[in-house]
């Protein structure tokens, strides 16, 4: 028989997937994976329930030649009846080249996953191992492992067991030793393998003793518990394996673990460190947040006695309560990350992965995402100015606070876009606070749209264009331009304006507490009172240009010539004109040489705070009640008018690089035209398509990258979606366009443009 057509038997581990594709938009998927050898041979894991990064850990000793071909293929238990039978993708390896693993003792392996035939997309990457299974291990009887085929695979809706699991052994995973525990030299109460065992399985979960473990003949070997290559061990030890393979002792008379072999009369063995006990964080009841991987070698899981999981690292023989797997994970992308120079994330933080693969944390205090390692927090972006890093982690400080956390619940607004002011006004003043705290759940008159954070967005839109127009009195133009905003000081020919002004205290403080943004921005003395600084007189011009020209030349100049002035100012009032002293007395004080500053002060005090102050006053009422002054005070005014209006320009270059495609290519000539639409329109036709996509025009300030979903961190999108006579559509919540495969670029201009100019409403597919 020539070395192509010879045998061998070896032993492949499938530990793990993650980031795989998120075919459902409200569920996730039940993966379990399928192992195939030429077509004749098939093996099976059990299927883990609602998750985008299983973790199987299973083995089976398969049969390959060198001219064999392995496929491992990952499905969806849930979707497995229907036609594409929930396929989340395959890997498939060369006889030959899993031979060459087996003999190189290579560790963990980890591939792409690749798409089938039909080309549905696919992402993540699976986790698995290849060895030469141990001595004593018995190979599993053909004849009662019969081939399977993907056809014949009974599924269960209900429960993974109804999947027929061919498998070999189970590999006896590292159990803790819990303090207090009756402990002879016998494997007492212990389960051979940490998943569930399948309705065929014939392996008992319990070896009452050594030697009842070698009378059972029908059942697996396990024999190499108590012995190795170099004979039995001695009395009360045991021989295990770790994740990665690699063989330690356990000791159950003196409750201790060695990689070293006992020697027939121990001497020495390393002793576990006792499991921390100073001051116990908040308990947990599993670690499986976290399996992504395998431990690491030399790393163990054990259990306190109140069944909390800490981590033992053999190598340094040291405990902790952190899971090792947080910054082990198969990204290895982000340096930052995994610096073990950076230490554990903090306190309520985990790191987790989106379907594409990329990291981003959740700051469990505030039940928040961000895309930032919390553990930087100066350098978001080394490549960003240095205002934005200084924002950045003022903003994770801020955000962190128990005072900025969601109440339990639900604050739904119910809205006709026709009265949208009105309605805003008359649900927003009759909750109390805490019940504006709640998660808002807007719903829009006729429509069926609900809302995971785009119906929101598109309501403060909508809301900042109605409450801060100047025809209703409540604002006017600052004396620069004409979007920029400032209190009006005549607001009080309506009468209710107080109650007005106390409601956009409110919504601003909406704004900031769930992290939307307002289509409006301020003139700056505005952003300094609410912090309660001292204008200057550079905030004077904002209010009124002239007159900041006038006090800058008084200053530049000496008046001791010019015509008397004192310490008044003069006002027009709907016609009437009054005299309004700056100081006690003011219209009777001079102002002189030796006093011009003290003069340009008290105007530039009256006429940016003090003749609005009413207003301001009831603003801060509504504003107050929803966020706390002391921790608002940390941004300065520049960095407050980011919190509330987000980034006012649109840089397409980094609209590029942080958009996702589904079914498109960035190469595609679609694409190209899109990209090309968007540089040809102007600043103002570029916010309207923003806002038709995501529900807001404003860019948070650390760019796209941080583009918030219904679920997280959510990147712009563009899905490859409908007939070419057909409009885009958007999905606000998951910042999503889907765009139809238009035949040329006109096509493509004219229809984009006809869909954020003259369409309106939300719907439910």
């Amino acid at each position: 028989m020539s070395g192509e057509e010879e045998t061998s038997v070896v032993r492949i581990t499938v530990l793990a997937a993650n980031s795989l594709v998120k075919r459902e938009v409200f569920s996730l998927p039940d993966p379990f994976a399928v192992v195939t050898v030429d077509g004749d041979q098939t093996y099976t894991t059990n299927a883990i329930k609602r998750t985008l990064s299983p973790t199987w850990n299973q083995h089976f000793d398969i049969t390959i030649k060198r001219t064999s071909t392995l496929t491992i293929q990952i499905f969806d238990q849930r979707r497995f009846r229907k036609r594409d039978q929930g396929f989340l993708g395959l890997v498939k390896i060369a006889g030959v080249e899993a031979l060459e693993y087996c003999r190189g003792g290579h560790g963990l392996i980890t591939r792409d996953l690749a798409q089938s035939s039909s080309g549905s997309p696919v992402y993540g990457k699976l986790l698995f191992s290849f060895s030469f299974p141990p001595a004593g291990a018995q190979r599993p009887d053909r004849t009662d492992q019969a081939p399977l085929s993907l056809a014949s695979l009974q599924v269960s809706d209900s429960s993974s067991s109804g999947l027929r699991s061919y498998r070999s052994t189970p590999a006896l995973r590292a159990q803790s030793i819990q303090p207090g525990a009756e402990m002879s030299g016998v494997l007492q109460n212990r389960s051979l393998s940490s998943r569930p065992q399948t309705a065929n399985s014939s392996i008992s979960p319990v070896l009452p003793s050594r030697s009842s473990a070698r009378e059972t003949s029908n059942g697996p070997n396990f024999l190499s518990v108590y012995e190795d290559e170099h004979g039995s061990l001695p009395p009360g030890w045991e021989r295990r394996i770790d994740p990665n393979g690699r063989a330690y002792y356990v000791d159950h008379n003196r409750r201790a673990t060695t990689w070293s072999r006992p020697d027939p009369t121990p001497q020495s063995q390393m002793t576990a460190p006792p499991a921390p006990a100073a001051q116990q964080p908040r308990a947990t009841n599993s670690s499986s947040a976290y399996v992504d991987v395998p431990l690491p070698a030399g790393w163990e899981e054990r259990r306190t006695p109140d069944g909390r999981p800490y981590f033992v690292d053999h190598t340094n023989r040291t405990t902790t309560w952190n899971d090792p797997r947080r910054a082990a994970t198969t990204t290895m992308s982000v340096q930052a990350s995994t610096n073990a120079n950076l230490g554990s994330l903090p306190s309520g933080w985990e790191m987790r992965l989106t379907s594409t693969g990329r990291i981003y944390f959740v700051d469990h205090n505030t039940r928040t995402t961000t895309w930032d390692d919390p553990r930087l927090p100066t350098n978001p972006d080394a490549s960003a100015p240095q205002y934005k890093r200084d924002y950045r982690r003022k903003l994770i400080y801020f955000r962190s606070q128990p005072t900025m956390r969601p109440k339990e619940g639900k604050c739904e607004i119910k809205l006709r876009r026709s009265m949208i002011l009105e309605d805003s006004y008359a649900y927003v003043m009759k909750m109390r606070p805490d019940e504006l705290k709640k998660r808002l759940f807007i719903r829009f008159d006729g429509e069926d749209g609900l809302d995971y954070g785009g119906v929101s967005r598109e309501w403060f839109f909508l809301l900042s264009h109605e409450v801060f127009d100047p025809s209703y009195g409540l604002f006017q133009y600052s004396a620069h331009d004409n979007y920029t905003l400032q209190i009006n000081w005549l607001s009080g020919i309506n009468p209710d304006h107080l109650s007005y002004f106390k409601f956009i205290g409110r919504i601003v403080g909406l704004t900031i507490f769930h992290r939307r943004f307002l289509d409006a921005y301020f003139v700056p003395s505005f952003y300094k009172m609410i912090l309660g600084k001292k204008p200057v007189l550079s905030d004077l011009e904002g209010v009124d240009a002239e007159l900041h020209r006038s006090m800058v030349w008084m200053l530049n100049n000496d008046i001791t010539d010019l015509p008397e002035m004192n310490f008044s100012t003069t006002e027009d009032r709907f016609g009437e004109i009054r005299e309004v002293d700056l100081k006690p007395g003011g219209s009777d004080i001079a102002v002189t040489e030796a006093t011009k500053k003290d003069y340009v002060d008290a105007i530039v005090e009256y006429r940016t705070k003090t003749r609005v102050q009413e207003q301001f006053n009831a603003f801060m009422d509504g504003f107050k009640e929803l966020i706390p002054l002391d921790l608002v005070t940390v941004f300065d005014e520049r960095e407050l008018e980011f919190l509330v209006g987000g980034v006012p320009e649109i840089d397409t270059d980094d609209w590029i690089s942080y958009t996702d495609y589904r079914g498109y290519d960035k190469s595609d000539k679609v694409i190209e035209w899109f990209w090309q639409v968007v540089r040809s329109w102007p600043p103002e036709r570029k916010s309207r398509l923003l806002q038709f996509v995501t529900g807001t025009s404003r860019v948070p300030v650390n760019g796209f990258k941080d583009l918030q979903g219904s679920d997280g961190p959510r990147r712009f999108t563009i899905d490859k979606s409908g007939d070419p006579s057909q409009l885009p559509r958007s999905h606000t919540c998951f910042n999503r366009i889907e765009l139809p495969p238009y035949e040329d670029y006109e096509s493509l201009e004219k229809k984009l443009l006809f869909a954020i100019e003259e369409t309106e409403g939300f719907g439910v597919e």
